[in-house]
């Protein structure tokens, strides 16, 4: 079973494979990774895993700066052959930290560095869960209980003269029926279903402990862009510097639409109008992107300023210039540069700046009026601040952009507005999430206008939103901020250092934190939370390693399916739980009785065997829709003894699950309230079977046909009635739905037969020592059994309309 859990496991990865952009034929193309061969050329950008063992041929930027250089480390270009001079080569799995980098392949697969290393990585065994764990430690404690109870059983009979062969037969019988053996396997195989199932939903869990966190989620970060948002970029609005207005039609990336002057309406082309020309080559120059057949290969950002040039027939205003150096944007400068010259005119190089409005503005010295620099006054700045809030309020993600010789003495071209629309069911999710206990906060390097715009349309903090700037998150120590980071639902203009103090000190608070993101900035923070999420799609290569989790077609509301079945799989393991423990006392304390009193033992060795099939069995262990997964259809025959593990334990999950608040790390699986309900179910299962042993025993208290298949029919009808009533704690079963769960009927069905089976069939009958019972017998057996099912509903009953025995149950659960 753990083989084909884990082989299940492994086809969930394909769904994501790693790809790279590659040189052939002179053209940049989209490759799976699996795809190269030593000799290609690997163009390399921000985020991207590196494929391959490669040689770098030209990077952009202080070579020191990526990931596996030193410091002192140079690196040659040979212009003919293309071909790496000296080392160093990168290795498979780095990450580049700067933009258009490029490589020739020289080793893949098991061949590369990698390849070596994922070999001794095979080696290694996979640590168990907590949860694994503390079923481990339970099943430990139980073999010790039992082992010590059928050893007083065994001395007991012993002393009272019985034959030794025949206690030893009957305590290895008990050993087996009362020894949990099946638990740690049902753990494991109800986590793994979980993960398919959550697979089916388009949810990939790369680790099955997350499974099991997601119930105790009680705080969400997201980063906006390409999370809670589309990131699909669309420029909507200019402003040029100069207080010119333009509004810009069109949606995507195929160049369809114009820019307009507002209020004339005047559509502009190339450089009919100075400013806005200038504003849109500053926008295309100052660029890393390319569209190829409608889609952006780079940043969506970048995409929108491309598809605007293209609106306004500047798409090739780039190869006006030969770029000569890049400062890459980063998280902590909000900006980025290039440095050109202009190819066929004799001009001095020109810088091009793009980033946030703050940072921008604080190397410009010159604002452009109608093509002519003029100086930047303090009235601008204020006009341009202005301009800028008014499309965050709007929810714009806001670019300024400028242009000139030096870095500080750039001259201020105007700002551009580009929409990211929320995904769809975003604002359905945040209020399912919200009113089920978890605390969905927005984590953003935008402004603070964009950020509180985009809050308010998605719901965030049902829309009282207090917000938090990076720089406050910096000011604050960890124990103040732990304190405010859990009322504040919008942190902006943060950075990742940002990210990751902010997650640390919800931490610190006690919150278990989910974070979910798509860029590289957002990589840090998904790997310190307690469960991280990417993107598929658009989450880039880093962020998906970094990740526990990977929402396959970026639908931010699957996270509500994710924690659903998180809360669902710790409950339906604690109804197997129950129903187990519920048996295997009941089976011990049976024996026990008969030997304390001198009694003939009520089941015979091979009646206790059928009794453990039963309880690792079918009902137990029979639950799973058999539409769950095909990856799981090989999860049968266990020694014979099984048909389909994990059972009770993959119930389908409880529709109200979501709506529970998130459980606490500490609650344990065999809490005060569910062993009451152990052995109050037990109690009722000896007590009726001992009173049908007592009825059917004769005068001289010998061990007869009739007595010991009286009493085994009614231990097994108790047994499987104990499993109806197991499926849920606290519903009673026509909430559940009776036909809600048909593999189980099927199984219990199976069982019943099997049963009738072993007492009417005669080559059975002699192996498991019964007789034939009429129909009376058995319509009287079945009403008394069904007793624990009744008792077993009347206490949910009492529980859900008796407040103070709710009390009683939730301070039992807590402790």
């Amino acid at each position: 079973q753990e083989y084909r859990s884990e082989k299940s496991l492994e086809e969930l990865t394909k769904l994501v494979p790693p790809e790279c952009n590659c040189l052939r034929e002179g053209k940049l193309q989209h490759l799976l990774a699996r795809e190269l061969v030593p000799g290609d050329v690997v163009s390399l950008s921000i985020g991207d895993r590196i494929p391959a063992d490669i040689r770098l041929t030209e990077v952009s930027g202080p070579k020191a700066l990526l990931v596996g250089l030193h410091k002192h480390t140079h690196t040659h270009t040979h212009t003919h052959t293309c071909m790496h001079v000296h080392k160093p080569a990168r290795m498979l799995a780095n990450r580049p930290l700067l933009p258009t980098s490029y490589g020739v392949v020289i080793g893949t697969g098991e061949r590369s560095q990698f390849g070596e290393v994922f070999k001794m990585m095979q080696a290694e065994e996979t640590p168990k869960t907590p949860l694994q764990k503390s079923m481990g430690k339970l099943g430990e404690q139980l073999t010790l209980f039992s082992f010590g109870i059928i050893g007083v059983i065994m001395f007991i009979g012993w002393l009272q003269g019985k034959q030794l062969l025949s206690m030893f037969t009957i305590g290895v019988s008990l050993a087996v029926a009362a020894i949990p053996e099946g638990l740690p396997i049902v753990v494991t195989v109800t986590l793994v279903l979980g993960v398919l199932r959550m697979a089916k939903k388009r949810v990939i869990v790369k680790k099955l402990p997350i499974v099991e966190t997601l119930g105790c989620c009680n705080v969400l970060c997201s980063d906006k862009t390409g999370t809670l948002t589309a990131n699909e970029m669309t420029v909507t609005q200019l402003v040029t510097s100069d207080g010119l207005h333009a509004e810009v039609s069109g949606v995507g990336y195929d160049g369809k639409g114009t820019v307009c002057l507002l209020p004339s309406k005047e559509v502009i082309k190339e450089f009919s109008n100075v400013s806005v020309g200038k504003l849109v080559e500053a926008g295309c120059v100052a660029n890393n992107a390319v569209i190829r057949k409608n889609a952006v290969m780079g940043q969506p950002t970048e995409g929108a300023l491309i598809a605007l040039a293209m609106k306004m027939d500047l798409s090739d205003i780039k190869n006006s210039y030969v770029r000569k150096k890049e400062i890459p944007f980063s998280s902590e400068q909000k900006w980025m540069a290039v440095k050109c010259s202009p190819k066929n005119e004799d001009r001095e190089d020109i810088y091009f700046m793009k980033g946030a409005f703050e940072e921008v503005i604080c190397h410009c010295t010159m604002y452009n009026n109608g093509g002519i620099p003029l100086p930047l006054t303090p009235q601008l700045r204020s006009f341009c601040q202005q301009e800028k809030r008014r499309m965050g309020s709007l929810g714009l993600r806001v670019l300024a952009l400028a242009s000139g010789p030096e870095l500080g003495r750039l001259t201020f071209l105007g700002l551009v507005g580009i929409i990211d629309p929320p995904r769809a069911g975003v604002r359905e999710a945040v209020q399912v999430l919200s009113e089920s206990g978890v605390s969905v906060k927005m984590i953003t390097g935008d402004a603070l206008e964009t950020a509180l715009a985009i809050g308010r349309n998605i719901g965030l903090g049902n829309g009282k939103l207090q917000a938090m700037s990076g720089e406050e998150v910096d000011s604050m120590e960890k124990d103040q901020l732990a304190e405010h980071a859990s009322k504040v639902s919008v942190f902006f203009r943060t950075s990742p250092k940002h990210k990751l103090k902010i997650i640390k000190a919800l931490q610190e608070s006690g919150a278990i934190v989910a974070m979910t993101g798509d860029g590289v900035n957002d990589a840090v923070a998904l790997k310190s939370a307690d469960i991280g999420i990417a993107m598929g799609r658009t989450g880039t290569d880093v962020s998906k390693e970094a990740a526990n989790m990977i929402l396959v077609d970026d639908d931010f509301s699957a996270i509500m399916n994710a924690v659903e079945e998180g809360k669902g799989i710790f409950y339906n393991i604690k109804n197997f739980v129950r129903f187990q423990l519920s048996t295997s006392i009941s089976a011990l304390s049976l024996i026990a009785l008969s030997t304390v009193f001198n009694l003939p033992s009520p089941l015979n060795a091979m009646q206790i065997l059928w009794i453990n099939i039963i309880m690792d069995g079918p009902p137990a262990q029979s639950s799973q829709k058999p539409d769950v997964c095909t990856g799981v259809r090989g999860l049968e025959h266990r020694e014979g003894s099984t048909w389909e593990r994990a059972g009770l334990g993959v119930e389908p999950v409880d529709k109200d699950a979501l709506r529970q608040p998130p459980r606490s790390v500490k609650d344990t699986i065999l809490s005060r309230a569910l062993l009451l309900k152990v052995f109050l179910s037990a109690a009722v299962i000896i007590s009726g079977t001992l009173f049908i042993f007592w009825k059917e025993m004769p005068e001289d208290k010998a061990n007869t046909p009739r007595t010991t298949t009286m009493t085994f029919t009614c231990f097994v009808l108790f047994d499987l009635f104990n499993a109806l009533t197991c499926r849920s704690q606290t519903k009673l079963i026509f909430e559940v739905g009776f036909l809600s769960n048909h593999m189980f009927l099927y199984s219990v069905l199976g069982s019943v037969l099997g049963q009738l089976a072993v007492i009417y069939i005669p080559p059975l009958q002699k192996v498991f020592q019964t007789e034939n019972l009429g129909a009376l017998d058995l319509l009287s057996l079945t009403g008394l059994a069904s007793s624990v099912f009744i008792f077993s509903e009347l206490l949910k009953l009492f529980e859900k309309y008796c407040p103070r025995a709710r009390e009683v149950q939730t301070y039992h659960e807590d402790m």
